[in-house]
């Protein structure tokens, strides 16, 4: 029973730690669709994305993500192409459709406690003024959720824990929305995971009130013009983890694109790291790399936290329209 007191203790910890709860990635504005579901179809492309991101390389137990998504934007039928008036072009089709879809499966490792799971998510696009796109998106989640009991060696062969529903793993369903604002210049977005609470009932009366907190992300985005096609991109992240001290972290950056082939940034979180990040554009194939170096002590034991992202956009034709959203 020690035992179990003890794996219980680490089981809440990591849920009840802000950094722990939900994957964070470096790269948010690199996939908003990641975190943020209303964010599927918005730039009229059919976008395919791997990310992989692991934490404190080189500590045993970090947390490690790998994630695998495809969004779209369902168009009517073949769109042509219009031209507002202004300094700069701004493309978009006159009988575009209104309607996304995406999905993706990830898999979540952080300690002992495993999540491999998918979302599935529709959402919805509307003009507003000034060429301004609304878009709101809701997401079925699902996961598996369990203990990975192979670092634990149990003395007793009939400890509760080898029989445990969380130990054997369970299912866990949950609904995430999210609202998002795009515009040539700026973008805003407001997202709700967990909805639900991500309710887990075992048999065992010691997690009856066990939960996952709701979180909420806000993230935005404006462009200042640098000369030619280049631009600033300043950008923020707030999450806000719903628990009963709310726990809040908070993004702050900057991002130079040259043209739309090469970017590089920086950004301060404030939990304690600064993050460098940087990528390429090929054809149709973006890359992305993000570095974390933490200010905390862990550092010390660590390679700091690395995350990759690639990317494949199709649709670059009539049938689609160029957003002046680097991403």
């Amino acid at each position: 029973m020690k035992k179990q007191a003890i794996i219980f203790i680490l089981l809440m910890s990591c849920n009840l730690s802000f950094s722990q709860q939900l994957p964070i990635y470096s790269q948010y504005l690199f996939n908003k669709f990641l975190i943020n579901p209303a964010v599927a179809g918005s730039d009229g492309y059919t976008t395919v994305s791997l990310t992989a991101r692991q934490q404190w390389l080189g500590y045993s137990g970090a947390p490690r993500t790998f994630a695998l998504s495809m969004q779209a934007r369902m168009l009517k039928r073949t769109a042509s192409v219009e031209q507002t008036s202004g300094k700069k072009a701004v493309l978009r089709p006159k009988n575009d459709g209104k309607v996304g879809l995406g999905g993706y499966i990830f898999s979540d490792k952080n300690g002992l406690i495993n999540r491999t799971g998918f979302q599935m998510t529709y959402s919805y696009h509307t003009w507003l003024k000034n060429n301004t796109q609304l878009s709101l998106g809701m997401s079925f989640n699902g996961y598996h959720y369990r203990i990975d009991d192979s670092e634990i060696n149990f003395a007793d062969p009939n400890d509760p824990w080898l029989n445990n529903d969380i130990r054997r793993g369970i299912f866990v369903p949950d609904v995430t929305f999210g609202a998002y604002l795009l515009n040539p210049r700026f973008s805003l977005g407001f997202s709700a995971d967990q909805l639900l609470g991500a309710v887990i009932k075992t048999n065992n009366k010691a997690y009856e009130e066990f939960h996952m907190a709701r979180q909420y992300n806000f993230f935005g985005s404006y462009d200042f013009n640098s000369g030619n096609n280049d631009i600033i991109r300043s950008s923020f992240l707030l999450v806000v983890s719903e628990q009963p001290n709310p726990k809040i972290m908070a993004d702050l950056g900057a991002t130079y694109f040259a043209g739309q082939d090469y970017w590089a940034g920086v950004a301060y979180r404030t939990t304690g790291a600064i993050i460098v990040n940087g990528g390429l554009r090929y054809k149709n194939m973006f890359i992305g790399y993000a570095f974390d170096f933490t200010l905390q002590e862990i550092q010390r034991v660590t390679y700091g936290t690395h995350e990759l992202t690639v990317a494949l956009k199709f649709g670059d034709n009539s049938r689609r329209y160029r957003w002046l959203d680097r991403y």
